[in-house]
């Protein structure tokens, strides 16, 4: 396919060499080439660019095909990504539909058995319009991939940590058995729970990796966006003509949101994390079933340490009665509750309620995803008022033991 692929007009191919430390990279966006110099990307709020002549094409000619303002976005994404070249379009789900693109008819995609809802729906789409086969198998056992790899495996679709079990798949093991048995095949992970900050899958040996940036990349839940990492510039090519042939790029306003929401990533994430520590040790403690890579318990906790420099800002727990989780959750004053995670203001949910209500019940327990099942997204806001106020709605739904008088 690469063969036919023309030029982008805005190839966003970066060094992938980081000069400082994370924190410091995220928010050093290269705007020197501005011609006005401004200390802000400005927003290039057009939908097409004069030529020079009849024949003489520009850098641009359209926004679709490619913005300076998108350009600048992409290739501070690439930079923090490791990232031979990244991607931005308009939701996170649109960039796993851009990447599914890549699979032929007959081709099969391997997949892990605890996968968001959307995702989920997706591949069911792809089975039934385009005979695209996905096996969901259990992939924190690195060896349970081997009997699927074949010749027509296209995909491994990775959710390390997964949503909303949080499970962990060993990314390097898994990478190194796809390319040594299936060389066309593609390792993709959905990093969306760790952000670039905490785990970046291309070091580990993955060739794609992708994100909801309406989440931890933005931050502040006002924005649409999906971001594509790939580690090779030809595989970066090959996803670039889908977006530019489909239309689904990155508008210039929300680029420019999402450059100026991703600068912050590393100081919102220190606070959500710690808060989300100090929360998962709380409910471990009053004897609840928690799942988060940060506690001890957890029981690929080495492993997940082995790949990625925390744990994240999002667990799940369960109370063992679907009632009591639905008076939690509706108890709540501070933790809104709502759908999706990453956002400054902490979010409670029941993902067989919400978000994973798109998967049928019986696969959901086939799955062993308990309807029970509680999700708390932690936000920067104060950790003790979180957890007063968490520690309410659990007594107000008789989840806690009455003190004795």
């Amino acid at each position: 396919m690469t063969d036919i692929l023309p030029s982008s007009p805005a190839a966003s191919v970066t060094s992938t060499t980081r000069r400082y430390r994370f924190a410091t990279e995220v928010v050093t966006v290269d705007s020197s080439d501005d011609p006005h110099n401004a200390a802000s990307v400005p927003i290039y709020q057009t939908a097409t660019f004069k030529q020079k002549g009849a024949t003489a094409t520009g850098e641009y000619d359209y926004s679709r095909s490619g913005n300076p303002t998108r350009t600048h976005v992409e290739n501070h994404l690439a930079k923090i990504m490791s990232a031979e070249r990244a991607l931005v379009v308009t939701s996170g789900m649109g960039a796993l539909d851009v990447i599914t693109r890549l699979v032929k008819t007959g081709e099969e995609i391997i997949a892990g058995d605890d996968l968001y809802g959307g995702t989920n729906r997706l591949l069911s789409f792809l089975a039934k319009s385009q005979n695209v086969k996905t096996h969901h198998i259990d992939t924190t056992k690195s060896d349970s991939i081997l009997p699927y790899l074949s010749d027509k495996t296209r995909l491994v679709l990775l959710e390390s940590p997964t949503n909303p079990l949080i499970k962990i798949s060993d990314i390097p093991t898994i990478s190194k058995y796809v390319h040594d048995r299936c060389p066309n095949a593609l390792v993709v992970v959905d990093n969306t729970m760790m952000s670039p900050y905490l785990q970046r899958p291309l070091e580990l040996g993955a060739d794609i990796s992708y994100h909801s940036g309406t989440k931890y990349l933005s931050g502040h839940h006002d924005l649409m966006a999906g971001v594509i990492g790939a580690k090779k510039a030809s595989v970066g090519d090959e996803l670039y003509y889908v977006i530019n042939a489909t239309g689904c790029g990155l508008s210039p306003f929300d680029s420019w949101l999402l450059l100026r929401g991703v600068k912050t990533l590393a100081v919102r994430m220190d606070k959500q994390q710690a808060s989300c520590i100090r929360i998962a040790d709380y409910l471990e403690a009053q004897g609840f079933k928690v799942h988060f890579p940060g506690l001890r318990s957890h029981p690929q906790y080495d492993l997940h340490a082995s790949m990625a420099s925390g744990p994240g800002a999002v667990l799940s727990f369960e109370t063992g009665d679907t009632g009591i989780s639905e008076r939690i959750v509706e108890g709540t004053k501070l933790w809104s509750i709502s759908v999706s995670f990453g956002c400054v203001n902490s979010l409670i949910s029941m993902p067989c309620r919400m978000s994973h209500a798109s998967i049928p019940a019986h696969i959901r327990a086939e799955r062993s995803l308990p309807e029970d099942l509680i999700r708390l997204c932690v936000g920067i806001e104060d950790a003790d008022d979180l957890l007063e106020d968490l520690e309410q709605a659990l007594n107000i739904a008789g989840a806690l033991p009455t003190p004795s008088k």
